[in-house]
């Protein structure tokens, strides 16, 4: 699919045709198959069920005894036939559902942080709330799906099924219309489609702008779950901050914008309930009335009466499905916009990504292009890093970085310090040209808040690699190195370790991790702003003995880093400071050492 795509081609069936095609196919198209047969038999003793209605009403008027007991043994094995596959029926669509949900969960999830595409979807704002539709629109997609489709098939065979009952049986109904009579066959069938055509027209009409207000609705419940989120997540701040009340009048105003689209939910409900009441309730009444003229003039029976009667009922609810189903439909039509957007937002970045950087490379070996610089784990060529608007932010001059270098990145605050590691790691596509990386250099950015993932102390000093690379003994090593011997109890001790360490404490965490993996290249992004001076030391020191092969590149406002640092890169915001005739617009750095 070209990621350039508008939102409208993508359809429905994109989203939904990749599991049936995929490696689950067969176990799939086997449930399915199961299930369709299962729901055919289902159609099958309804028809033996409305023929039995004749002969058991029949048996009732004439008291036939003998006739009324094998109808009733007749009624029972059909009903418990009824029960069983009606049970399995569901059993397994129920297990079928959930396989196409764990499949698409895994595929989402896998697109979602795959190549940073969760970054740059929250970076640039391109879909709300990815957890909402990973969870919950891709079960509504794969449950809301199967139930529609399965009850499709199965009402279209109802319908075929008791339509031939019912113009059978119905007969024709005479008219005199201008002294010529006019018969009219199987007048019962048309009575129903006609009676269903109304109704769906009307129907469509109060119910159409279900399908935006539930699209909204599920945006809405998602923006204020996620704030209550933020506030369990950031309780201690915001306790210390005494902004209680601030975030009791945002969850209010997140609230209110539920209330207020709720009551439109309530009043297009409304309208649409008296709508489907007002056809379900004369849908009891009408074959009654069209019928009995039959009946009071002898043509039928009591039995074929009622028979007819539940025909109709029968073939009015097969034509009357988009009508029943009309507020389902609108709820699935949301979750399928949902998708196609999240779907074109994870294509749409990889997309930007390419075309915003047509000179930038990542990875692998050196470019033809570039000069090759010997031993060197990083290289810069011709770097310009931009705004998401595209204006100039700041030129980096060709730089090289070589094993055991140590750099300390300066400059004013905002003039592109974090963002120049950004285009490094690969999550900053508003650059041109070269960021070099040689094969297999494992590199490590160690931000000014380390992620503490929840799961156990050891879990969160070995991310993002797994517990099992590292025995406890060098875990609890490089803790005692960096001064978090007091924790080496807790290592196999599972919590919200965010929330338990302080912000000194994680960055400490921080520096464990680059001993403790051993990267060849570390970025530190004001990795130790929460830190005293002499624990800072502590820190650099223990980091430049135990990894003297080590790059590192720190991004720094404090001037007590420098005796650690013996290359200086400052990115100036006067651009008059380098010395040269810069671009207009451009701010540029200095190397130093």
């Amino acid at each position: 699919m070209r990621t350039h795509q508008s939102r409208q081609a993508l359809t429905a069936w994109q989203l939904i045709r990749p599991f049936w095609v995929s490696d689950e196919r067969w176990a799939a198209r086997g449930l399915i198959a199961a299930i369709i047969a299962m729901n055919l038999t289902i159609v099958y003793i309804n028809v033996r069920l409305n023929a039995w209605n004749a002969g058991f009403y029949n048996a009732l008027e004439g008291k036939q005894i003998e006739a009324f007991g094998g109808l009733l043994w007749t009624f029972t094995w059909l009903a418990f036939s009824f029960i069983i596959l009606a049970v399995y029926s569901l059993y397994l669509r129920q297990a079928l559902g959930f396989r196409w949900r764990q499949w698409m969960t895994r595929r989402y999830i896998h697109e979602w942080l795959g190549d940073h595409a969760f970054y740059r979807i929250e970076r640039d704002g391109m879909a709300d709330n990815p957890d909402q539709r990973i969870a919950d629109d891709l079960q509504g997609l794969a449950t809301t799906t199967l139930s529609l489709f399965l009850d499709l098939i199965s009402t279209v065979v109802t319908l075929v099924s008791f339509m031939s009952i019912l113009w059978t049986l119905g007969g024709a109904a005479s008219i005199v219309l201008a002294q010529h009579q006019i018969d009219i066959p199987g007048y019962m069938v048309w009575a129903a489609l006609v009676y269903a055509l109304v109704g769906s027209v009307l129907i469509k009409r109060f119910g159409a702008p279900l399908v935006a207000i539930n699209y909204r609705q599920q945006q809405v419940e998602a923006d204020f779950r996620f704030g209550l989120i933020r506030v369990r997540e950031n309780a201690e701040q915001i306790a210390l901050y005494g902004g209680a009340q601030a975030e009791a009048s945002d969850a209010g105003t997140r609230f209110g914008h539920i209330r207020d689209n709720w009551r439109r939910i309530m009043s297009l409900t409304k309208r649409l309930t008296f709508m489907t009441s007002m056809y379900s309730q004369a849908a009891i009444i009408l074959p009654l009335a069209l019928a009995t003229p039959h009946y009071f003039a002898g043509a039928y029976s009591f039995g074929v009466l009622i028979q007819v009667a539940r025909a109709f009922g029968t073939v009015s609810d097969s034509l009357s499905w988009f009508i029943l189903n009309y507020a389902t439909l609108a709820e699935w039509r949301a979750t399928v916009n949902r998708l196609r957007e999240f779907k074109l937002a994870l294509a749409r970045g990889e997309h930007r990504e390419t075309s915003l950087t047509p000179t930038a490379m990542r990875t692998g070996g050196p470019a033809a292009w570039v000069t090759p610089l010997p031993r060197a784990l990083l290289r810069t060529q011709s770097l310009h890093l931009q705004r998401p608007d595209g204006s100039p932010l700041v030129a980096i001059p060709d730089l090289s970085v070589a094993p055991g270098e140590r750099w300390l990145i300066k400059g004013a605050s905002g003039v592109g310090k974090s963002t120049l590691l950004r285009a490094v790691a690969g999550l900053w596509p508003y650059r041109t040209g070269a960021v070099v990386i040689a094969d297999n250099t494992h590199m490590l950015f160690v931000p000014q808040q380390s992620y503490m993932p929840i799961g156990t102390l050891k879990a969160a000093l070995c991310y993002p690699d797994t517990e099992a690379r590292f025995d406890d003994a060098s875990c609890a090593r490089v803790l005692e190195q960096c001064g978090l011997a007091a924790l080496i109890p807790a290592l196999q001790q599972p919590d919200h370790w965010g929330r338990r360490l302080s912000p000194g404490e994680q960055q400490r965490v921080g520096f464990a991790r680059v001993l403790l993996q051993r990267p060849q290249v570390v970025f530190l992004d004001e990795s130790t702003s929460a830190l005293d001076l002499d624990t800072e030391r502590r820190l650099y020191r223990v980091l430049i003995e135990q990894l003297p092969q080590t790059a590192i590149l720190s991004v720094a406002h404090r001037e007590s880093l420098a005796d650690f640092h013996p290359r200086t890169l400052t990115l100036e915001a006067d651009a008059a400071a380098t010395g040269s005739a810069p671009e207009a617009g451009w701010n540029h750095a200095l190397v130093v050492g």
